[in-house]
């Protein structure tokens, strides 16, 4: 319980990643990738439970060795690539449900994020708190703006996006961010309601871009192995 309130961190560990075998159980600097986030969570002493939503008994296993909880494993139609997030964070409420335990507040962590860490997780409570936010997403800055993007046509053509803006000078546009999908904190009860982290009192935690590496590919991966030996050693 932390401050008066009860909290639930949900770490979605499927097996079958595309991108990267097994990745949320690869070897990063000698430990799983979802050991990270595990770490992290028991690390902030903000949890009331600490659960990882995965499809298989070997990743059930290595969650439970570094301490978190696998009370029951993900059913097959949640742990495919077309399976929707929101699924998951509803399965997972819906089950805890079923054994009596309510919390008044979730945290979805992936396990693709290994840099976001326990004062990372206070922080974006500190702003759930001040701002008595329905939820908290983490965001960083954006490298380059909106008015860079193009579109590729079939014959390499380029389409620009945002044609009156694609000459301004960098310091003419605003500061903008995104999305960096290291955590997403919720209401339990704004969630059961809206199915969604938005549409209420959406606050943000502004991360680093260093703390902010998310990996989907062996390059991010790779990234993600240097930095932590270069800077975490």
């Amino acid at each position: 319980m932390y401050n008066h309130k009860t909290f639930l961190a949900i770490i979605p560990a499927r097996s079958g990643s595309k991108g990267i075998r097994d990745k949320n159980i690869k070897n990063l600097n000698g430990k799983p990738l979802m050991a990270y986030t595990i770490e992290a969570c028991k690390k902030s002493n903000i949890f009331d439970e600490i659960i990882v939503s995965t499809d298989t008994l070997e990743y059930a296993n290595i969650a439970q060795s570094y301490g978190a909880n696998v009370p029951f494993l993900r059913p097959k139609c949640f742990a495919t690539d077309q399976a929707a997030t929101c699924d998951v964070i509803l399965h997972v409420l819906k089950e805890m449900q079923k054994q009596g335990e309510l919390f008044d507040y979730f945290m979805l962590l992936q396990p693709t994020s290994p840099l976001r860490n326990e004062q990372h997780i206070k922080e974006s409570l500190n702003v759930l708190f001040d701002t008595n936010a329905d939820s908290v997403i983490s965001i960083c800055k954006v490298e380059h703006p909106m008015n860079l993007n193009v579109k590729i046509e079939e014959n390499g053509r380029i389409n620009v996006l945002f044609p009156a803006n694609i000459q301004a000078r960098r310091q003419e546009v605003s500061q903008e961010y995104r999305i960096n999908g290291a955590m997403y904190l919720s209401s339990t009860e704004f969630f059961l309601s809206h199915a969604s982290f938005y549409g209420g009192r959406t606050f943000s935690l502004i991360m680093s871009p260093y703390h902010s590496i998310d990996i989907d590919d062996e390059f991010q991966f790779k990234l993600a192995e240097y930095v932590m030996k270069e800077y975490d050693s």
